[in-house]
């Protein structure tokens, strides 16, 4: 069953949970032929049930010890922007759509996806583009992310940060 993950971390992103499941993006994920939508919303006030979604079954929870397998089973990783959840996604070899939460001010999440986009490692946008970025995504183009390089990954943010300037 064509299956999509979507992953707001520890932290609480309601409106990503919102957007994913309001109707319209619930009928471009049928239309891609997705069939299963697994929801895990964090922190967050909303917690969708099984029959919210018409045409695309949902199990939703808040947190379990590990996303490993909710990921490594999804034909899509639909997450927030956060480093951790990031590299879990791309490490499991799953294409990968971040969406950033551009109601957070001075935070990496932006710099990180456009970073990790202009590598074709990922799309991104934000919960106002989710919808049509769906429609319009090719995940044929992106790239497979190289394990085994933390380094890169710690000298990105460093920069991104200010920490290092290399």
């Amino acid at each position: 069953m064509k299956t999509v993950f979507v992953t707001v971390g520890t932290t609480s992103f309601d409106e990503l949970i919102e957007s994913v499941t309001s109707q319209e993006t619930t009928q471009v994920l049928s239309a891609l032929g997705y069939k299963k939508l697994v929801l895990q919303v964090g922190r967050g006030a909303v917690l969708p049930g099984s029959d919210s979604c018409a045409g695309l079954q949902v199990n939703a929870f808040r947190f379990k010890d590990s996303i490993a397998e909710d990921i490594r089973d999804a034909d899509l990783v639909i997450s927030h922007a956060g480093a951790g959840s990031c590299l879990e996604a791309l490490g499991a070899r799953r294409p990968l759509l971040v969406v950033v939460n551009d109601r957070l001010m001075d935070n990496h999440q932006l710099e990180l996806a456009k970073q990790l986009h202009s590598e074709s490692h990922l799309l991104y946008c934000t919960c106002s583009t989710l919808t049509q970025t769906l429609r319009t995504m090719d995940l044929s183009v992106l790239a497979p992310f190289l394990p085994g390089q933390p380094q890169n990954f710690s000298r990105f943010l460093d920069q991104a940060v200010g920490l290092h300037t290399e």
